[in-house]
């Protein structure tokens, strides 16, 4: 769970069944492991002719349409909320203001549910790089 002390941030969340479109690593002991080779800042200037898609590789271009298809919903969250995050789902955070929050952690569901996935799901589908 996150708690918005001060400020706002914008959550992007995506269940472990999408971790095959998010470019996240899955092998334990990678430098970015369980973290996302992508660098999502870039996914809006797929839409429109920025400067930005030029200097980006084929390779990364390829990626980020892949992972605009992904199933996810976001929501700004703002001082005094909080926000509940299960167990393996990825996170992408936006800060908005300059913020303050404090993070909890509940212990870890491992079997997820057939429509969102779980620890399995993550294990099997993300990159193994």
């Amino acid at each position: 769970m996150i708690g918005m002390i001060t400020g706002a941030k914008r959550y992007i969340l995506s269940p472990p069944i999408e971790c095959g479109k998010l470019g996240i690593i899955s092998k334990r002991h990678h430098p970015i492991y369980r973290h996302s080779l992508l660098n999502f800042g870039h996914i809006n200037a797929l839409d429109k002719d920025d400067p930005e898609v030029e200097e980006m590789s084929l390779k990364e271009r390829e990626w980020l349409e892949t992972s605009s298809s992904a199933a996810s919903i976001e929501t700004v969250l703002k001082a005094g909320e909080v926000l509940y995050t299960p167990s393996h789902w990825f996170h992408y955070i936006i800060s908005l203001q300059k913020s303050a929050q404090c993070n909890t952690r509940s212990g870890k569901h491992e079997d997820g549910s057939p429509e969102w996935g779980g620890a399995n799901t993550v294990m099997r589908d993300c990159l193994e790089e």
